[in-house]
């Protein structure tokens, strides 16, 4: 199959689906071997305010996407916050400062440029769509129009309603998507520790990230009562316990 013929596949294809599995109807390995990338993936941004995965080509994207999430930083999170492309071709080149919670992860990834796109109306960014690379160096122009038409149709596909409109829904209640554990768990840890709903998430990535685990990892531990989060003299911190009742 030609790289046209590939495009003309995966934007033939991307659609709303009857489901939030179904989404988006477009195989997303495909998608990267024709933008000529070794990975894809979307997160869409919830009404509050995180994001969530909901398409995603393997492994590494998917980890690239929980690290930017635990961390809060990355081409994702400025990309929704500028509603305008990141794009960096050598990620072993970025300043110090960039993304020094990220840059390392990348690297032990494998990972040597990223290209990060907005789903957007307008300065309305619903969501992202990240190319990652093994190897450093530029998009191709072929490769970068194809991106850009992707990103469009991707955007249209969420526009469309129906399905999108339950999933953004969804991920205001915390069922059926891939991080539903962290919104319950934010939840719980905003009664445990008495904080607000905001706060909790930073003491979820926190913890997360200063124990080398996923969030979503560790929201799965909260949910399930073996992690609680308490509010003590010393102020919000984090005590093991099982089978505790309450939130």
């Amino acid at each position: 199959m030609s790289v046209n013929d590939g495009l003309a596949a995966v934007l033939a294809s991307l659609r709303p689906g009857r489901d939030i599995a179904g989404l988006l109807g477009a195989d997303p390995r495909l998608c990267a071997e024709v933008l000529g990338v070794d990975g894809v993936a979307v997160s869409v941004v919830t009404r509050e305010g995180p994001s969530e995965l909901v398409w995603c080509s393997g492994e590494v994207s998917a980890r690239l996407e929980d690290l930017q999430f635990t961390l809060g930083q990355g081409p994702g999170p400025e990309t929704t916050l500028s509603c305008a492309p990141v794009l960096e071709p050598d990620v072993r080149r970025l300043p110090d400062d960039r993304w020094p919670g990220l840059s390392a992860e990348m690297a032990a990834l494998g990972i040597g440029a990223v290209f990060c796109l907005p789903l957007h109306v307008g300065a309305a960014c619903l969501g992202t769509m990240t190319l990652q690379r093994g190897a450093p160096g530029p998009l191709a122009d072929d490769r970068a129009t194809g991106a850009w038409l992707v990103a469009g149709a991707l955007t249209a596909a969420l526009l469309a309603g129906g399905p999108a409109q339950e999933a953004f829904a969804a991920a205001e209640d915390g069922s059926d998507f891939y991080r539903a554990a962290v919104h319950q768990a934010t939840g719980m840890i905003s009664v445990q520790a008495g904080v607000p709903l905001a706060q909790a998430l930073v003491l979820l990535r926190a913890y997360a990230f200063g124990h080398g685990r996923t969030v979503v990892e560790v929201a799965e531990d909260v949910v399930a009562r073996r992690l609680r989060f308490e509010d003590d003299e010393a102020g919000p911190g984090t005590a093991a316990g099982e089978g505790t009742d309450g939130p």
